[in-house]
């Protein structure tokens, strides 16, 4: 491989100029890079939430967390749904979203799977795209002066080759697949024992944080908390992509002690999702359980709150039954169930708002949605802690930016190259999809890049 600062040979007539080269999969322009089965690392497997009203309306609340990144995705939102007439609509009755979009949850009927193959159908009718397969991109490309002129990639074969484009889109992921310890970037931008944490989605393997290289290869500024993570309580039992338990508000979250270690009403569901399965991987050793009982099984399941595993939960006539099938210690888990129920004031449970029903005297108090733990039988799930994406990535907004602060002009870098940090993190699709173009603004000449992708079964998030 030629050095960065071997400049690449000038396009010519025997290789083809492109419109628009797409480094990876997913849900970036053009979204596939792939055959259809073998399409996308992790957005394949995402359940395909979306942050919308029913007018296909952004939720206007959520830009205050990043304001102009925030801003532009209000703007763009609309227009992107229009691409995608297949979303299922519904209310959400039973849990307080924590969205201004008036309790509308939406979602793409078939998840992730389905979209990318929607996108896949759209751009193969066009009879210019080319699309390679089983081809690794390597290097960015540049001419004499700096320009970006395409990329240099490893094909099938092993051998090299240069691709050559006016523009070049880097969607390829961040580096949650990159887990080699001790040097591999997981473990040296997140820190110690990050190999522990496993990938909910097994295309995720495939974010070995190339792009990101390939990116500051050519100077291009870095953006983001590169130590920073998004990640969700799994059922352990389960080996099912995306086996999310969401539902840890509703009930008590107690480690191998059966010691309550966070406050699991202090937010919405979807605020502090992440943050408790990252303490979960942080402090507790990769183990978690959550308890709860009768009354809220039964209002919230079946539904997606609970069955986004393909696991029933354990079940006891007692806490103790329940404990001895979590594999904790019966009279541990009683007596901490016993303290909460004890310490819970008199408000009205209701899960569509922050209700305030709390509990006093604990270490942490749990602030809303304190319903007590009575009514058998009794349920839990075990849970650990499972990567979805990394915060770092290239500075972008509408071009990227050297670290001298130059414009580096001719690369385009969609979601999870250009990350937004905060703990209200998306999970919803809305946040990523923005950057489709509609249909009669695709680019009139694709070529998709990256390596092949097993051909699994559906969903991420």
């Amino acid at each position: 491989m030629s050095t960065i600062n071997s400049p690449a040979n000038n396009p010519s007539d025997s290789n083809p100029v492109y419109d628009l080269i797409v480094v990876g999969s997913g849900f970036a322009i053009p979204r596939s890079r792939e055959r259809p089965r073998k399409s996308s690392h992790s957005g394949r497997w995402t359940p395909a939430f979306f942050r919308l009203d029913k007018n296909n309306k952004f939720d206007s609340d959520f830009k205050n967390e990043m304001k102009a990144y925030c801003e532009k995705l209000e703007a763009e939102v609309p227009n992107t749904v229009k691409f995608l007439l297949d979303l299922q609509y519904q209310d959400e009755r039973n849990v307080y979203l924590g969205f201004n979009t008036g309790q509308n949850f939406a979602k793409g009927e078939g998840g992730g799977h389905a979209i990318i193959l929607k996108l896949f159908k759209h751009i193969l009718s066009f009879p210019n795209v080319d699309i390679m397969w089983e081809t690794n991109a390597e290097q960015l490309l540049t001419q004499d002066d700096g320009t970006i002129c395409g990329v240099k990639v490893r094909k099938n074969d092993g051998h090299f080759a240069k691709v050559f484009g006016e523009q070049v889109m880097l969607s390829c992921g961040g580096f949650e697949g990159n887990r080699e310890m001790p040097y591999g970037r997981l473990g040296r931008y997140v820190g110690p024992r990050a190999e522990q944490l496993g990938l909910v989605a097994p295309g995720l393997k495939y974010n070995t944080g190339f792009g990101l290289k390939m990116g500051l290869q050519v100077g291009a500024a870095t953006a983001g908390s590169f130590h920073g993570l998004h990640c969700e309580l799994v059922d352990t039992r389960s080996s099912k992509p995306e086996a999310t338990v969401w539902g840890h508000s509703f009930g008590i979250v107690v480690n191998e002690q059966s010691k309550r270690f966070y406050d699991e009403g202090n937010r919405s569901l979807f605020a502090t999702c992440e943050v408790i399965a990252y303490e979960t991987w942080r402090d507790q050793r990769q183990k978690a359980y959550f308890i709860t009982d009768a009354p809220i099984m039964d209002r919230f399941r079946p539904g997606w709150v609970y069955d986004t595993t393909d696991l029933d939960p354990e079940k006891g006539d007692t806490i103790e039954d329940l404990a001895v099938k979590l594999g904790l210690v019966p009279q541990a888990l009683k007596k901490t169930v016993d303290e909460y129920n004890a310490s819970i004031n008199g408000k009205e449970f209701n899960p569509m708002i922050l209700d305030g029903k709390s509990t006093f005297g604990l270490t942490p108090n749990k602030t809303n949605w304190a319903a007590p733990i009575k009514v058998a039988p009794f349920y839990g799930y075990p849970l650990t802690a499972k990567i979805v994406f990394t915060f770092g990535g290239l500075k972008d907004f509408t071009a990227p930016v050297n670290s001298a602060g130059c414009i580096k002009m001719r690369v385009r870098l969609p979601e999870n190259l250009t990350p937004s940090v905060n703990r209200q993190r998306s999970t919803m699709l809305s946040d990523v999809l923005h950057s489709v173009d509609l249909p009669e603004n695709l680019p009139h000449e694709i070529l998709s890049l990256g390596e092949p992708i097993e051909g699994i079964e559906v969903r991420d998030f």
